[in-house]
């Protein structure tokens, strides 16, 4: 059996796909077997930075979107989930950045844990809340290392892939963001 047939029977081939999305006569297919393979993984990543799930769902579709506009940019230097991990991060960086810009001052008093727990997709416990508060206060980009190293599971290298960041500076930064939330949770007992 070849890796063409290995291929429609299900399994997922980077190499095999890359090709494919590069022949526009098969790329609609091939997207769609990316789609399919990273939605979830992506939607953790997006859902970990900009908390709650309608946004979450509309930064996955303007990452897949992005991604798909984009398709002929990626240079096959990176595996193609840094790539749409890059295109995520950065889209929900923005995402957050604007919804920051525009928040109201009559949502001020319900905090982050309040909201959590009301949406209907959350189903984490109290700790869970206040780790997610905890990672909130944290800036945008820490918060994003530190999504991407403890929930994600990510290397330091291809975090770095994703940032264009030296793996010192992440491991640096991970470790300031793990000391604030530790700091936080002290400071909430």
């Amino acid at each position: 059996m070849d890796d063409e047939q290995r291929h429609d029977m299900g399994t997922f081939n980077e190499d095999i796909i890359i090709s494919q999305l590069r022949d526009p006569k098969t790329r609609r297919k091939a997207f769609e077997s990316v789609v399919n393979q990273y939605s979830e993984k992506l939607y953790w990543q997006i859902r970990r930075i900009v908390n709650f799930h309608d946004d979450a769902d509309d930064v996955l579709q303007n990452t897949f979107l992005k991604a798909w506009t984009n398709i002929d940019s990626f240079r096959n230097d990176s595996k193609l989930y840094t790539w749409l991990s890059r295109i995520a991060i950065n889209e929900s960086l923005s995402y957050v950045s604007k919804q920051k810009a525009t928040i109201s001052m009559d949502n001020e008093d319900l905090n982050l844990a309040e909201r959590l727990e009301s949406d209907n997709y959350f189903d984490g416990d109290e700790t869970q809340a206040m780790l997610q508060e905890a990672v909130d206060q944290l800036p945008d980009k820490q918060k994003a290392v530190f999504n991407l190293k403890y929930f994600q599971e990510m290397k330091y290298e291809d975090i770095s892939q994703v940032f264009g960041t030296s793996v010192g500076a992440l491991k640096a930064s991970y470790h300031l963001a793990v000391k604030k939330i530790e700091e936080y949770f002290n400071n909430h007992d």
